[in-house]
């Protein structure tokens, strides 16, 4: 399986003309019988050999660990930073395996934040403010290995960690301000979809790394933007009925809207456990109890299929009614 980027390095090398390259990209797109841009393509897995490496990454990164907390905390956490970070050197830099690449980052930010807390545990300082200042070492330690490796979830991660200690550093300094969890939540999530917009804009054929960081920092922001929303929505109608429902419904046809203008799923596939809940509630009320559930799914998933199958066609009839410059930013419809 080979993807854009190794298309874009066979260009380079001189192996393929450019207009080579595009020629076979719309083969793809025409056996497919969508565009390669709608696909939402992003690099998980190249082979088994993924899987067979992770788990000797994970065996690897659990027994140091391990080990090393017999002696401590700290040292345990310590030797997970300093072995994953070296398992990277060859398994991302050399090999560039996809989800080894995922697991070896996780396994660095995350044992980067123990080993923060662990060295600072006996320091004089609020759960919350120690925390904070913990992430903000995360986050720094996402940056360097983005630097280093360029793994394309490297920015999300580092953007969630920076994300908590933002607010957990808030919550120490000021405690009242936890009471204002969900807009801070969704506040960070508007910031984390411009980010996301950002990066997507830069590549909108989406035949470059940039347009898998913009797919990573959209599965963070979806969760972030539609949480408080739909918590809000939801708590405020103690028995769901009918407005409730219709509102719901009417928020989850903005959110199609805006995933369709974008051409991005993350948003759909976050806020999809509220409209369930939503909808098997009204079913509830009327009766439908013991298949309440099993019609929802039904009506959701058909629809949810029918959209897909008519993407293409769905966002040519949403982005047409967009200026020309908002068009140019969004992804091509070719």
């Amino acid at each position: 399986m080979y993807s854009d980027d190794d298309i874009d390095s066979a260009v380079k090398a001189g192996i393929m003309t450019n207009q080579l390259a595009t020629a076979f990209r719309d083969h793809v797109a025409q056996q497919r019988s969508t565009p390669i841009v709608d696909e939402e393509q992003f690099r998980l897995i190249t082979g088994f050999n993924d899987i067979f490496v992770v788990i000797a990454c994970i065996l690897l990164l659990v027994s140091v660990s391990w080990i090393g907390g017999s002696v401590s905390l700290f040292l345990g956490a310590l030797l997970q930073v300093i072995t994953a970070w070296g398992l990277a050197e060859y398994f991302i830099r050399k090999r560039r395996m996809s989800l080894p690449s995922i697991v070896l980052l996780l396994a660095f930010v995350g044992g980067v934040f123990v080993t923060g807390h662990a060295f600072l545990a006996n320091v004089d300082l609020n759960d919350d403010l120690l925390k904070g200042i913990v992430s903000v070492a995360a986050a720094f330690a996402a940056w360097l290995h983005w630097q280093r490796f360029r793994v394309p979830i490297t920015v999300a991660a580092g953007t969630a960690t920076l994300v908590a200690a933002v607010m957990l550093l808030l919550f120490g300094w000021i405690p009242g301000i936890r009471s204002l969890m969900l807009p801070l939540i969704f506040f960070a999530g508007v910031m984390v979809f411009l980010l996301a917009m950002r990066w997507d804009s830069s590549d909108t054929q989406r035949q470059t790394r940039r347009s898998d960081v913009a797919f990573w920092l959209h599965l963070l922001a979806a969760p972030l933007l539609v949480h408080p929303i739909f918590s809000i929505l939801i708590s405020s109608n103690a028995e769901i009925g009918l407005w409730g429902a219709a509102s719901v419904a009417g928020l989850y046809f903005v959110i199609a809207v805006i995933s369709l203008s974008i051409d991005r799923r993350a948003l759909m596939v976050s806020a999809l456990a509220y409209v369930l809940y939503a909808v098997n509630s009204i079913f509830d009320q009327y009766g439908v109890v013991s298949l309440g559930f099993a019609f929802t799914a039904f009506c959701i998933g058909s629809g949810l299929l029918l959209l897909s199958a008519f993407w293409h066609v769905c966002r040519q009839a949403v982005i047409v009614h967009y200026p020309i410059s908002i068009q140019q930013r969004l992804p091509s419809l070719r």
